[in-house]
């Protein structure tokens, strides 16, 4: 009797406010690396190229921008900083974010056997889109540090010291959107259409091909951007911060981030609250 209550496991359903069961978390964290090495290998598995396509999906993006948008289309930073360098840092957070929005709307559906099989914290699903996204921000960024080198622009410290600020607030913006999206994604699957054609737009009302500065002169636009788009202020301070033709401006930082946590909250409450029916409905 006491060794079967030693290992008796409760599953009861999410309270009034649903929260984050850290304790069980951590005892399903094999599982949630299992889950993110899986995701990782068959991103590139059976890929001639492998892990490079991190980096020449991005570098080529980068190319095809500089040639519309700097060379045709005449969009300058005005800070001095070289186009090049100037959209890849944009490119690089809008596409983890991105990436990990659309990759986590899609988890719940894709991974419809294992959680009509067994029980486990739904949460390590959408969760492991925003572990394996950060690989591939990492090998991306590999191609920053060549193109600093190349224009002869030495990274400010300032800008690795808020590394970990700005990817928190990246993190959980995206997760935010993600576990929202996830959720509904289960019940209507016209999300799967609508994602895709969403973060098209979004990626043209955030600040990823041209300095946020050409708003000024539309203060509600630039007002709306910072405060229902986080991503737009990381974007912003991590020009500042990294390449340093301009100052950070630490209002619009905490700004971002507090608008993630809000999402985040709200993306987890509204997750936590539809899990009774995942498994019925994938």
């Amino acid at each position: 009797m006491e060794i079967a209550s030693k290992y008796e496991h409760v599953i009861a359903p999410p309270g009034r406010f649903p929260t984050i069961n850290w304790r069980e978390l951590w005892g399903y964290r094999d599982l949630f690396l299992v889950l993110a090495w899986r995701d990782i290998a068959i991103r590139y598995k059976q890929t001639a190229l492998g892990f490079l396509w991190a980096l020449f999906q991005p570098f080529v993006t980068m190319v095809v921008f500089t040639f519309i948008f700097n060379t045709m289309a005449a969009i300058d930073p005005g800070d001095g900083t070289p186009y090049p360098i100037f959209v890849y840092v944009g490119l690089l957070l809008w596409q983890y974010f991105s990436n990990t929005l659309t990759n986590a709307a899609n988890s719940m559906v894709q991974n419809a056997g294992l959680i009509q099989k067994v029980y486990f914290p739904r949460l390590i699903i959408p969760a492991t889109a925003a572990t394996t996204g950060l690989v591939d921000f990492a090998l991306a960024s590999l191609i920053l540090a060549g193109m600093t080198f190349y224009y002869r622009w030495m990274p400010h410290l300032m800008g690795l010291l808020m590394l970990p600020v700005l990817l928190l607030t990246a993190v959980l913006a995206a997760l935010g959107f993600g576990l929202f999206t996830a959720a509904v994604n289960v019940k209507y699957r016209d999300i799967r259409h609508a994602v895709p054609f969403i973060v098209q737009v979004m990626m043209f009302i955030t600040p990823v091909v041209y300095p946020a500065s050409m708003l000024d002169k539309i203060p509600l636009a630039k007002t709306l951007m910072i405060w229902l788009n986080p991503v737009s202020g990381v974007i912003t301070n991590a020009r500042a911060g990294i390449l340093g033709g301009s100052p950070v401006d630490w209002s619009i930082l905490a700004t971002s981030l507090a608008m993630s946590f809000v999402f985040f909250i709200f993306g987890l409450y509204y997750f936590r609250k539809a899990e009774s029916y995942f498994a019925d409905l994938v």
